[in-house]
């Protein structure tokens, strides 16, 4: 496995949302650590990085949401470190905005050289704001979106697919053109953080014949398959790098101000290589848990980690989890 690139993360921002499929499992409680003083260590990591692995490529990120309060200069800061975070905003779980504010929000992004947005959406306005867990959240991402149209501003709108929404997707989709989306992608949830709770709406494949004509087309067939259309495929998983994530937390930031990125980069790859090594390789999972003429709709990636989540229960295992994007880890791919 080799390791291609290295994220440094603090969960410093809180989220006004409070999805129902919410990777980093938001719960109101803030984990990173003081915005100043991750910026420091940030900028010594990766200049240790650049130093001695300069093969890998690094980045800078913060979460839960991009709603930083001091937004322009976090931006500035982001630009300094090359985040791609600049090139590519994601603009969900923001506080709420009029449209004056919007229009204020827009043309900081625009000064500030953001590239690009992009949107979230669950469904159509009262399925959404219930996913969302906020009232009136869908009619803040079309004041967003009005706002980056006037300004130039090129935005994207992503729609996860379950069976709750599928049949509201048509209109949404068409509403979202309308507006002036760039790209509109369909997607199936994941499992992880909150997405485990979505496990039994996931989408079959029966289910995408609702879908019409026009959006149909923003579907990826290649990357979203049926379980037994992976099943069938003689070697599936494909992963041979993996991003490193060190997340910068109130419970391990003392340990990390006295280490270098290098020792730490090390330490994470010895936590991932003991994590997949706990379990059975993915064909030996799949004939345990795999349903050969299952229907529902994954990614393989996706599918892997079900299996996972399948052989922990079983066996009640614990070992620390790599995939928590909470905590440092590491992403295979």
């Amino acid at each position: 496995m080799k390791t291609t690139s290295v994220m440094i993360q603090n969960l410093c921002v809180p989220c006004f949302n409070r999805c129902r499929y919410c990777l980093l499992s938001w719960d109101g409680k803030i984990e990173g650590i003081n915005w100043e003083k991750s910026i420091v260590i940030a900028k010594r990591f990766i200049d240790e990085i650049n130093t001695h692995l300069p093969h890998l490529k690094t980045s800078f990120s913060f979460g839960y949401s991009m709603e930083h309060p001091h937004f322009e200069a976090a931006l500035n800061t982001l630009h300094q470190l090359k985040s791609p975070m600049t090139d590519f905003l994601q603009c969900n779980g923001m506080k709420m905005r009029n449209d004056n504010q919007c229009d204020e929000l827009m043309l900081m992004f625009k000064k500030e050289g953001i590239k690009e947005l992009n949107f979230t959406f669950y469904g159509l306005a009262e399925y959404h704001d219930s996913f969302a867990g906020r009232k009136g959240d869908f009619d803040l991402l079309f004041r967003m979106m009005k706002a980056a149209k006037k300004y130039n501003l090129p935005f994207t709108a992503s729609i996860p697919l379950t069976k709750e929404n599928i049949k509201q997707i048509n209109a949404l989709v068409e509403i979202l053109e309308k507006e002036g989306s760039k790209k509109t992608r369909l997607f199936i949830p994941h499992e992880e953080g909150r997405g485990k709770s979505l496990k039994d709406v996931r989408l079959t494949k029966d289910d995408l014949s609702l879908l019409s004509s026009e959006a149909i087309k923003l579907f990826n067939h290649s990357v979203y398959k049926t379980e037994s259309e992976w099943l069938s495929e003689t070697d599936p998983i494909k992963q041979q790098n993996r991003l490193i994530i060190i997340s910068l937390r109130a419970d391990n930031i003392k340990n990390y101000e006295n280490k270098n990125a290098i020792s730490i980069i090390k330490e994470i790859e010895a936590l991932d290589e003991e994590y997949y090594a706990s379990f059975p390789d993915f064909t030996t999972l799949a004939k345990k848990y795999g349903d050969y003429q299952g229907n529902k709709l994954y990614r393989i990636r996706d599918l892997y980690h079900h299996y996972r989540l399948c052989y922990c229960q079983e066996y009640q295992l614990k070992i620390y989890d790599v995939t928590d994007e909470r905590k440092s880890g590491s992403r295979r791919y």
